[in-house]
């Protein structure tokens, strides 16, 4: 059997991009070889885009960038090119693949962005459309239809950073003591991996919190600080999701689960399973399927909750291209049910082959 030709897209233009290139590792080493071809496409922060074909370990350090070999390159939306125009001392190649996983982090990369090119293109790939890409990016956005749709999400207001100004400083400070009360956490609304989120225990921090998330979005998200446990569920699939049978608790070594606590410190505690009853566990993954199909995902998300007393849950956010490093949550709990590393790497893979995930690509 011929091999597919998987092209794996790293790094990008998002203050994630670190995670990106530790993710990616691991993903390339776990992809099974004896199926696939690889193809390694990386985008430094500055948005230039290179064919890679050095050693695997210069990615995760980033000395990738600073390699002789590899070639300006980038993806054509062109659909009789069928992948990525290279560019070599001859002049300018094709380079046909027939899959593209992007292993991409944040935004210009898990917003709809990179999707909406690779629609263009007409290239399958793994992972969800342009519009649930958008969607669960904005947590504002997200919030709003998971509680139209009668979905429990944790108190909150959102504003733009432009109306952070004059008198509206002092309207948003009446609005959130009036409807939230202290302490809450301030995100960016636009983001992920907890950059730029602050929890804030009184108005004398606001000011300071709103900065901090207006320099990664326009658009600045206010919640509740729901004291409870953190859980995380993963789920596969595209019309028809399936929730991985074990649900997880994050316990975290700081006041939060940061961005340090999450990628760079390594002293969270990750429960698998959580320490949860059976019919609560059983409620979060039901309620992550139907939040996965409410919002249009295909192939994969994590979606975190909160669970206050043991039994509210609250959906906190749908994460459309989860952490692949080997602390994360998404691979762990698909492997404690069973599916290995590379045995989930494959099944994105013919997911993204699936009819009912050409439908949005034709």
């Amino acid at each position: 059997m011929q091999k597919k030709k998987i092209a794996v897209l790293f790094g990008g233009c998002s203050s994630e991009h670190e995670v990106s290139r530790v993710s990616t590792f691991s993903v390339i080493q776990n992809l099974p070889r004896d199926k696939y071809e690889i193809v390694r496409v990386g985008i430094t922060k500055d948005g230039r885009w290179f064919l890679y074909t050095g050693p695997d370990e210069k990615i995760p350090t980033g000395e990738w960038e600073q390699s002789d070999e590899k070639k300006r390159a980038f993806l054509s939306p062109d659909r009789g090119i069928g992948g990525f125009v290279v560019e070599s001392s001859e002049g300018f190649t094709t380079l046909p693949v027939d899959c593209v996983f992007p292993v991409l982090h944040g935004r210009n990369g898990e917003d709809g962005t990179i999707q909406g090119l690779l629609e263009l293109s007409g290239l399958p790939f793994v992972g969800c459309g342009t519009l649930s890409s958008a969607v669960c990016m904005d947590k504002a956005i997200t919030h709003a239809l998971l509680s139209n749709a009668g979905i429990h999400c944790a108190n909150y207001l959102w504003f733009f950073r432009t109306s952070y100004t004059g008198d509206g400083i002092r309207k948003i400070k009446t609005k959130i003591e009036a409807r939230l009360g202290y302490p809450v956490f301030v995100k960016p609304a636009n983001s992920g991996s907890s950059v730029g989120v602050t929890k804030v225990n009184s108005e004398a921090e606001l000011d300071a919190a709103v900065a901090a998330a207006a320099a990664e979005s326009d658009k600045i998200l206010v919640e509740e600080a729901v004291c409870g446990q953190e859980v995380e569920c993963a789920v596969l699939g595209n019309t028809d999701p399936k929730a991985a049978p074990i649900v997880g608790e994050i316990v975290a070594s700081a006041e939060f689960y940061d961005y340090d606590d999450k990628y760079k410190n390594g002293t969270s505690k990750l429960n698998i399973p959580a320490h949860l009853d059976d019919d609560v566990a059983a409620q979060i993954r039901t309620t992550a399927q139907r939040a996965f199909r409410l919002l249009g995902c295909r192939g994969f998300a994590r979606v975190d909750f909160f669970v206050r007393n043991g039994k509210e849950i609250l959906l906190n956010e749908l994460n459309t291209i989860p952490g692949f490093t080997p602390i994360s949550m998404y691979p762990k709990l698909w492997d404690a049910s069973g599916v290995s590393y590379s045995e989930l790497l494959d099944r994105l893979i013919q997911l993204s082959f699936q009819d009912d995930a050409q439908d949005f690509k034709k």
